[in-house]
């Protein structure tokens, strides 16, 4: 995380530093104007009944003048979420791991032209390998790193051997003392670990918890707005039998506000 992250993490520092010292948490009314933002496409809002946008958005923490990163932004649904909320004193970083930028998809592509779209200027689309160790004046300048539906994938053989634990290690530099690291995705069944990630795409939410708190982060929070318990885990997330309503666990990460 030397090259994009690095022009990304000194505009970080320089909003952080034009930040008020404390900001109250988004209020209510705030998410809810994101959440019914008119410049938001038709291929995110459809997603909202499944997606719960309103709570998701409360329970990561992002609030204005933030500097936020998406951790494999896909379309960039959660980008156009926390771009207002974080406002003209914010940032979003809708990040890419290197890993994955030659699908077919495009996904940096993707990720560029978020900041392209009226009402997302704030929005810049950056590339990295995953586990890419961030120079020493990176430390310390995010508040949330949010990653939804994909901490599953950084395991799976596509991701090329990239280190979890590299990349987690690197989250926790990246944010600052008392910033939030979510983490939301589909539950494997209790005891399974990593054993369903790549063909289920599912994992197991204890081991989630033991990978972060490995890199020395504390749980700070979790919630069961996205939890089913009809699904019995035992479905790639991709059949329609369960396709929008897999058991989903959310996941709240603090770094200690005396960590460096």
């Amino acid at each position: 995380m030397k090259s994009t992250l690095l022009a990304a993490a000194l505009a970080a520092a320089v909003l952080s530093a034009a930040a008020p010292a404390a900001s109250p948490p988004a209020s209510s009314a705030a998410i809810a104007a994101a959440v019914a933002n008119t410049h938001r496409p038709a291929k995110d809002t459809e997603q909202d009944a499944i997606r719960h946008p309103a709570e998701l958005v409360a329970f990561s923490g992002v609030k204005a003048g933030d500097t936020v990163m998406d951790v494999w932004p896909g379309g960039g649904y959660w980008s156009r979420l926390f771009s207002p909320i974080v406002g003209a004193k914010g940032k979003v970083y809708a990040y890419v791991p290197a890993e994955i930028a030659e699908f077919k998809s495009d996904p940096v592509k993707i990720a560029k032209a978020i900041g392209t779209e009226p009402g997302y200027g704030n929005v810049e689309g950056i590339s990295d390998p995953l586990a890419q160790p961030p120079p020493e004046h990176m430390f310390n300048t995010f508040d949330v790193i949010w990653t939804f539906e994909n901490y599953h994938d950084f395991h799976d053989s596509f991701m090329k051997g990239a280190s979890v634990d590299g990349f987690n290690q690197a989250v926790f530099k990246l944010l600052k003392p008392g910033g939030y690291y979510v983490i939301v995705d589909h539950a494997a069944a209790k005891g399974q670990g990593l054993n369903h990630t790549e063909d289920l795409h599912r994992i197991d939410p204890d081991t989630v918890k033991a990978e972060v708190e490995k890199a020395g982060f504390v749980l700070d929070k979790e919630s069961s707005v996205l939890a089913n318990t009809s699904d019995d885990h035992s479905l790639k997330i991709f059949d329609p039998a369960v396709k929008g309503k897999t058991d989903r666990f959310m996941l709240r990460f603090k770094k200690p506000a005396n960590a460096k």
